[in-house]
């Protein structure tokens, strides 16, 4: 039977690189890069002892391996494997795939609930008042919030600052932000371990990364040794931002 090779294998070919690739990246992010290349290397071993070589014994204990390890795989990959779920399911296409099925929410923009939150950060970074702040979108951070004190108050620039005042109790925690309320401070949030993230930047910084990696979150971070203001989105950072630049990107991604 000749061999044919044609547009869908081509396709298949392109899938299973950009897979691959993806993998790469995600495990190169969370440090896991040396086990992902060593689970490469298995498996090659593992195709050409059982598919080239043709040995019985071997290729059936690899093969026994193989089936077991699928398990030992998920376990100790689970963490990345939700990220991978949740970044799958928050894409851009997604999700307007999702409005056209469930019609589409006001983009408007409560200033209310913004300004606050900009005026506290421009007050706190004059101060160098270290600050936190988690502003809740589509994901819920339930929780996130669970981890701290319940609060579930009007969005106040006085509140703000008293949270984030040094002497508070709550004030190395994260403030969450949902529906237009304060929910909880004090939150603890899970710390990014990606290289890219300069050395200069704190534990605010990773911790403001890791939850916008996790979720769609939007983190405003006020930094406590050089009172600059960033803001961390889908894994990335916006740095040394203005009250005009932190009030836009505000207003642009909760809208």
């Amino acid at each position: 039977m000749p061999f044919v090779f044609g547009i869908k294998d081509v396709i298949d070919i392109v899938l299973v690189a950009f897979m691959l690739y993806y993998i790469y990246r995600l495990m190169k992010e969370s440090r896991s890069l040396n086990v992902f290349i060593g689970i490469m290397l298995f498996v090659l071993i593992w195709l050409f002892v059982s598919q080239v070589l043709e040995m019985r014994l071997l290729g059936s204990i690899l093969d026994k391996l193989v089936s077991v390890g699928v398990i030992g795989l998920i376990v100790l990959f689970q963490e990345e494997i939700r990220r991978f779920l949740y970044s799958l399911g928050a894409h851009q296409r997604f999700k307007r795939v999702m409005v056209l099925f469930g019609g589409r929410k006001s983009a408007d923009v409560d200033k209310e609930a913004i300004m606050p939150i900009v005026m506290a950060c421009m007050s706190m970074a004059k101060g160098k008042v270290g600050a936190l702040i988690v502003i809740e979108r589509g994901a819920p951070l339930d929780d996130i919030a669970e981890t701290g004190d319940i609060i579930d108050a009007r969005i106040n620039q006085l509140l703000i600052e008293n949270i984030f005042f040094k002497n508070s109790p709550l004030h190395d925690g994260a403030m969450i932000v949902s529906k237009k309320r304060i929910k909880a401070a004090g939150c603890i949030l899970p710390v990014s371990h990606n290289f890219n993230i300069p050395k200069e930047l704190g534990l605010r910084h990773r911790a403001a990364m890791g939850i916008s990696q996790d979720s769609d979150a939007v983190a405003v971070v006020v930094s406590e040794e050089t009172g600059r203001i960033s803001v961390a989105i889908k894994g990335e950072f916006r740095l040394r931002l203005s009250a005009e630049e932190l009030e836009s990107i505000l207003t642009q991604e909760l809208s």
